[in-house]
């Protein structure tokens, strides 16, 4: 027992120094910033401490309004989301048919891409002027329902956010043996009723996770109900424009709207903790399920179902590759083709191209260099202030972009207290550490995962041996973890390239990227160079795709 207790003791040791310097940069970067935030939202300088933002917001209906509608599209794309992921992934692990493989590269693009490129893509093909609303309306005299508002938004959210639930479920069927499922066959439990009675008991652990973080990604973008809305107003879109305001921001009221976005996250958060931990058990699967052949209408509605989904979810990629290729003028598309909007994107928009392998490149290092410690002390050396680290990192998970976006942008303007240290706004280095802070955790996931499979025991008997501490953790430990921690990598990189919700706050026309770069040629009504600039992002998610299947060595993703 006093050897547990020791252990769990803070020790002013090279790992307690690094534990140090990882807390003063959460400090910095993440307390600090969320901090200044909700000093804004509580103190004013002509009143002093006050609740009159946040009164504000509840006694005028349209600002309420405006947080139903963001329920109302997170719960209705979610719940949509998880009916079609895990149809899509019951189909791919119970029954054998062709494609397999091709199709779960296209669900991984379809989920990697930016939100609002999907959003984009579907008024390209079912807005007004669409093509396959002109051609309805032309052609079969049918007319297309309204695509923006509600409706266009749970489209794209549903469309762009299922592949996350496939990608969880995927992963959780590999848990289950089949010997469970013979079992409820022998009793009778078969087809519909065994899914509901036995599989989906045992994944809804899974489901309930993939589940938040769909509902997370649902109620904090930014993007897609900016161009597909028409004014139906989402809490994100909300929060942007009370703070870039044409007359004059209001940041103190638009750091109340943060304030309460951080407060309906985290309790979603806890909520989904608390419901998970009731479904919590472990399994082990000696015997994996086994996939089965199928026949008659039976493999016709499974080949249909399959990819019909997935073709569907990737119809606005192919139509975007398409669209770079047609020669355009604005908003026009004339006849022919040609290569000029990608000689227009490159010309125009050259810098933002590079600043998207640039910024990225440098938030990489720093995510992987901060991976590599936070999960070996969490895992290795818990104790009071790992434990503080590891609970910190979990907040950039939950807390929306443009929270973080206006967190930044506020408390870095003139510095740090308004003293000049740290003004890093309108630079690199403010754009470099954010994306590093929102997207660590996913690195860090991954490393952990991958340290827990090394036994302690290696460490010891290289010790025993004379390694210093630091020599066995740069040279045996770390090379062991080094696939999980080379996978978290790369998704955090493919989430960072197109990220717009922080970035879109942060960016100068020297650091502007691609997703900036679409979403403001988008605005302008530049068609042929955003969807230059969207296949131009769209190849590099699917060259880091594929790089981190040859380093994973896997020929799947599943989270």
């Amino acid at each position: 027992m006093k050897q547990t207790k020791n252990t769990r003791r803070f020790r002013l040791d090279i790992w307690g120094i690094a534990g140090l310097v990882i807390l003063v940069c959460y400090l910095l970067f993440l307390v600090y910033p969320v901090g200044n935030i909700l000093k804004q939202s509580f103190y004013t300088s002509e009143l002093g401490f006050s609740l009159e933002q946040f009164s504000k917001f509840f006694s005028m209906s349209y600002y309420s309004n405006t947080l139903f509608n963001s329920f109302k599209v997170s719960i209705t794309a979610t719940i949509f989301a998880l009916i079609i992921g895990i149809l899509l992934a019951y189909l791919f692990a119970m029954f054998d048919f062709k494609g397999k493989k091709f199709l779960r590269i296209l669900i991984i693009i379809a989920s990697m891409s930016a939100p609002f490129i999907g959003a984009y893509s579907w008024i390209l093909l079912l807005g007004r002027s669409g093509v396959i609303t002109s051609f309805l309306s032309n052609i079969l005299g049918v007319q297309m329902p309204d695509i923006y508002g509600f409706s266009g938004i749970v489209l794209v959210f549903t469309l762009q956010l299922f592949p996350l639930i496939f990608l969880y479920v995927n992963g959780a069927f590999k848990s289950i043996d089949q010997s469970i499922l013979e079992a409820a066959e022998g009793m009778g439990v078969t087809g519909i009723s065994r899914f509901f009675k036995v599989v989906l008991p045992l994944l809804m652990p899974t489901v309930l996770a993939g589940a938040l973080l769909v509902f997370m990604r649902a109620f904090s973008d930014f993007g897609t109900p900016m161009l597909i809305g028409e004014g139906y107003r989402t809490f994100p879109v909300l929060i942007y424009t009370e703070f870039i305001s044409e007359v004059g921001g209001d940041a103190a009221f638009a750091s109340a709207l943060a304030v309460i976005a951080i407060v309906i996250a985290l309790s979603i958060f806890m909520l989904q903790q608390i419901v998970s931990l009731r479904f919590a058990f472990s399994m082990n699967a000696l015997h994996p399920v086994r996939t089965k052949k199928v026949s008659g209408i039976k493999k016709v509605l499974v080949y249909l179902a399959s990819y019909g989904i997935v073709l569907t979810a990737v119809l606005p990629q192919l139509y975007l590759v398409y669209t770079s290729f047609q020669n355009t003028s604005g908003m026009v598309f004339q006849s022919g083709y040609s290569l000029n909007s990608y000689r227009a994107a490159f010309s125009r928009m050259g810098n933002s191209i590079f600043n998207t392998l640039r910024i990225p490149f440098f938030a990489i290092i720093l995510v992987v260099l901060f991976a590599v410690f936070i999960s070996y002390l969490a895992v290795r050396r818990r104790n009071a202030v790992t434990s503080t680290i590891d609970s910190l990192s979990m907040i950039p998970y939950i807390v929306p972009g443009t929270v973080l976006g206006i967190a930044y942008l506020t408390s870095y303007n003139t510095g740090i207290g308004g003293t000049g240290m740290l003004s890093i706004t309108g630079t690199t280095m403010i754009l470099v550490i954010s994306f590093a802070v929102r997207r660590l955790p996913y690195t860090i996931r991954s490393s952990v995962a991958s340290l827990h499979q090394i036994s302690p025991s290696i460490e010891e008997a290289a010790q025993s041996l004379g390694s210093s501490k630091l020599n066995t953790f740069f040279k045996i430990t770390v090379p062991m973890m080094m696939p999980g921690i080379i996978a978290g990598a790369i998704l955090s990189w493919i989430t960072m390239i197109s990220e717009l919700s922080t970035s879109i706050l942060l960016y100068t026309v020297n650091t502007r990227t691609v997703t900036v770069a679409i979403y403001t040629e988008v605005i302008r009504g530049n068609y042929g160079i955003a969807a230059a600039l969207s296949t131009i992002l769209m190849i590099f998610t699917v060259l880091s795709l594929l790089l981190f299947m040859k380093v994973s060595g896997k020929d799947e993703i599943s989270l």
